[in-house]
């Protein structure tokens, strides 16, 4: 028993070890872990301080949709899906026989329209020149019938006073000396009877009464011609009265033929408007013709091919895409609890996870509004549910170099931004 007891208090004294010799090394080790905590999390907080990160990113690319603009069957589709085209490379080909038939009808209109254009533009200068001509001639015609009509009335004035006037003076001389000439007569008879006087004498004074008379007769006759061309005379102002009424009337009717000038004139500018019209029509006409072959409009890739010959398409229909895998881009949803020191221009790292490589690049905008405002159904907040979860902002981060890597739109990536 006493050895039991001795075998167990050594035991115990074996086992026994001084506070300070047992824990030293549980110290160091503590100790030293501490020590690389602080380390890391020194490197830790300098390293992450000034860059934030997101895995909620994507690439982007411009998507060019191929669509036609006129209706049509297709004729040839000379591109294969996912296969590399160069701008301006005919990806479809529609049948063209249809539009072609309307640019001729076009052309065929435009001709007419500048064949009445140029019927239009010669007939103008040659009814100007008729028109001026018959003008000329009527204004002279009634210059001269103005002319006459004076005439007319001059000569009637003329005829109507003086001449009428002379021949009635005429008349009172003669009068006066048939008269005188009769009372000689009458005085002369009863001396011829008492033989005082010849009979030469008596048969003088007879000869002389009838002289008298004759002359008294002639005066009348004078005077009766002289009212007869005074009546001539006011007949010919009525006639030429009446040639300067046709005379005005003819000048009326040219001064109308004037005015089919600018008619014609106006007949000439619809002839142009025609022209242009003509013109408009076949520049559309062969704008549609244009239409039937697709072209690429931009270098890319196709895909989403949905078209084949014979198939008829309509203004619209998607028949493929063409992505332009030469300009790309990434967009990376930041919390917005990231972005209060980024801004355009920052230097930024995208790991893509294809690859599983890095490529560098830059800020180059930030979202006006979070990706959650800008969805389809944005959040309503004034139902009185509210409850606040921190919203993602796109930024939009341009690729500087792509070390070799084919980005494609989609594929998923990792960015980081460095803020300073």
């Amino acid at each position: 028993m006493a050895d039991v007891v001795d075998d167990l208090s050594k035991a115990q004294q074996a086992e026994f070890v001084p506070p300070a010799e047992k824990r030293s090394p549980v110290k160091f080790i503590v100790l030293a872990m501490l020590v690389i905590g602080i380390a890391a999390g020194v490197w830790a907080y300098n390293h992450f301080r000034d860059r934030v990160s997101s895995d909620d990113a994507q690439v982007d690319a411009h998507i060019t949709a191929v669509a036609p603009k006129i209706p049509g069957t297709v004729l040839e589709v000379l591109v294969k899906d996912n296969q590399p085209v160069k701008a301006g490379d005919v990806l479809v080909k529609i049948d063209p026989r249809d539009y072609q038939a309307k640019v001729e009808m076009a052309r065929a209109a435009l001709r007419q329209a500048e064949s009445q254009l140029n019927t239009a533009q010669t007939v103008v200068p040659l009814i100007n020149l008729t028109t001026q001509s018959g003008s000329s001639g009527a204004s002279a015609q009634l210059a001269d019938a103005m002319a006459e009509l004076d005439r007319a009335r001059l000569g009637y004035e003329q005829a109507s006073t003086s001449e009428i006037a002379v021949a009635q003076s005429k008349i009172r001389t003669r009068e006066a000396s048939a008269e005188r000439a009769r009372a000689d007569l009458a005085r002369m008879k009863p001396l011829l009877d008492k033989a005082e006087i010849s009979q030469l004498q008596y048969d003088a004074y007879q000869a002389a009464s009838r002289v008298a008379d004759s002359e008294l007769r002639g005066a009348q006759e004078e005077l009766a011609a002289a009212q007869q061309n005074a009546g001539i005379r006011k007949a010919a102002i009525a006639a030429a009265q009446s040639k300067v009424s046709m005379a005005q009337a003819q000048v009326e009717e040219a001064l109308a033929n004037r005015k089919q000038v600018d008619v014609r004139k106006a007949e000439s500018g619809t002839a142009s408007a025609g022209v242009e019209a003509a013109r408009a029509n076949l520049a559309a006409a062969e704008l549609n013709l244009s239409y039937t072959t697709l072209v690429a409009a931009v270098d890319g890739v196709v895909t989403r091919k949905s078209v084949e010959p014979g198939v008829i398409v309509q203004p619209g229909q998607g028949l493929m895409t063409v992505v332009q895998l030469q300009d790309v881009w990434v967009t990376a949803n930041f919390k917005e609890t990231q972005l209060a020191n980024v801004h355009s221009g920052q230097r930024a790292e995208i790991g893509v996870d294809m690859y599983g490589r890095t490529v560098t690049g830059h800020v180059d905008s930030i979202a006006g509004a979070t990706g959650s405002r800008l969805s389809l159904l944005p959040p309503e907040n004034a139902t009185g549910n509210f409850v606040k979860v921190v919203q993602r902002i796109p930024v939009k981060i341009l690729i500087d170099q792509t070390n070799g890597l084919t980005l494609r739109p989609g594929m998923n990536v990792d960015a980081t931004i460095f803020t300073k």
